[in-house]
């Protein structure tokens, strides 16, 4: 039975909670610049976009419908690029070239948006694709990544440009080389990812800072209430009307 000196489960927590504060030291002036970003973009009646292959897409998710969360939200979701139907389908689309086209022909990025692009490793085809083409339209890009995989010897080549080389903000989750960041005494390999539980605190400490600095502007921002509550579903009602008819 493992103590709290030598449990793992205790070390994980410890290592997330460290990579949390990290992100208000550390991290604060670009995850203020990313939330300045999206605060403009929204004021000015623009859309964040945002988009993640792997696990990585749950961030896209994160944002998307959420209670608490902003309503022009608009995630770039292809079944292709998550897990569920076939993992190893899913890794060799989000490194085949050209699909980042395809995908931005069905949703549209215009000039003065914002998309989050997440990406641990930084270098799959598709997402230094699209932000490629989503900066050429005018667009501003936030990148979620970790800076230790993706300048490593160990992470895996690319003849692309990494995320973080290509977007406008570049917010590093501090995670370590490969994700996992327990060690288990007796057991060859790391467990336990990081990439997600800071991926998420990321993106929500953008939105907060965005609502707050367009209520301080006098803007009332769009943000959904959560649906389980009384009234819920009256107050997101009238969003989800005008979504549906534009």
């Amino acid at each position: 039975m493992s103590t709290e000196q030598d449990s793992a489960g205790r070390t994980y927590l410890a290592t997330a909670e460290r990579l949390i504060e990290r992100l208000g030291t550390e991290e604060w002036p670009n995850i203020a610049a990313a939330a300045e970003l999206v605060a403009a973009a929204l004021e000015d009646g623009r859309t964040l976009h945002v988009f993640g292959t792997g696990h990585s897409h749950m961030l896209a998710e994160e944002l998307f419908y959420r209670a608490g969360g902003l309503v022009r939200v608009s995630p770039i979701l292809f079944e292709g690029l998550m897990l569920h139907a076939s993992a190893p389908l899913s890794t060799s689309l989000e490194r085949l070239h050209g699909l980042a086209e395809a995908l931005l022909l069905d949703h549209p990025v215009v000039a003065g948006d914002v998309l989050i692009a997440a990406s641990n490793s930084g270098s799959n085809a598709v997402t230094s694709e699209l932000v490629r083409r989503v900066r050429d339209s005018g667009a501003s890009v936030i990148a979620v990544t970790s800076l230790q995989h993706a300048t490593s010897s160990k992470a895996r080549a690319t003849d692309l440009p990494r995320l973080h080389e290509l977007a406008d903000v570049v917010i590093d989750n501090g995670g370590c080389v490969g994700d996992a960041a327990v060690d288990i005494r007796g057991f060859a390999k790391r467990v336990a990812p990081t990439s997600t539980v800071v991926g998420t605190a990321i993106l929500n400490a953008i939105v907060a800072e965005a609502v707050q600095l367009l209520v301080d502007r006098g803007v009332t921002p769009e943000v959904y209430s959560s649906s389980n509550t009384e009234g819920g579903d009256a107050d997101n009602l009238r969003f989800l009307h005008r979504e549906t008819s534009s």
